[in-house]
């Protein structure tokens, strides 16, 4: 699954879907089939019901093959999407965090070690610095999850630097809005539109 053919005309999803559409009618109670994060490509609404389908397909079966699922969509631990069964059980990797529930992500240590449960948060700040993303866009990344997770509003960032171009954008809009195509020249037009942005 989710193989990065750059030369294939169809997108990473789509070739995902057909992968996805013959492991689902060619499928034995012999068979091994592995969904690595299937419905990430496309929204996340159409992705959690594709993946829930996809796995209450194998539930529903008689003699099921083997499905393992990696996942990052955390909607499908929801019953209304994955009813319970028996038939499945939930994994997750370990990772130790510090005893006092501390949200700081330095002190969290990742354990490689499956362990019966589920994840209930992804560390994705935590992975963003070990992967050196530089540190204000962490902690705006750390800004804006809290406000989300609040239901609070996200404050627009107010650098000068984005308010000098957000002043260079609206100019040129005006200029545009207020050119009359027919009368106007064109050459004239954009090398004013060019010189006020250098």
């Amino acid at each position: 699954m989710g193989s990065k053919l750059m030369t294939a005309e169809q997108s990473t999803f789509m070739i995902d879907l057909h992968q996805v559409g013959m492991m689902l009618r060619q499928a034995t109670s012999r068979s091994l089939c592995l969904l690595d994060e299937f419905g990430k490509g496309t929204l996340t609404e159409d992705g959690i019901g594709l993946l829930g389908g996809t796995i209450n397909h194998f539930v529903a079966c008689d003699d099921p093959p083997k499905v393992l699922v990696c996942t990052h969509l955390t909607e499908l631990l929801d019953e209304s999407c994955l009813p319970k069964s028996e038939k499945v059980r939930f994994y997750t990797m370990s990772v130790l965090r510090p005893e006092n529930n501390s949200t700081d992500t330095e002190d969290l240590v990742f354990l490689y070690r499956l362990v019966p449960g589920h994840a209930l948060l992804s560390y994705g700040l935590h992975c963003a610095m070990l992967a050196g993303v530089p540190e204000e866009v962490i902690k705006r990344a750390a800004y804006v999850l809290d406000a989300v997770q609040n239901c609070k509003h996200v404050e627009r960032l107010s650098h000068e630097n984005i308010s000098a171009q957000d002043q260079l954008y609206k100019d040129a809009v005006e200029k545009m809005l207020s050119f009359d195509e027919l009368k106007g020249d064109i050459n004239l037009f954009f090398q004013d539109l060019l010189c006020s942005k250098s």
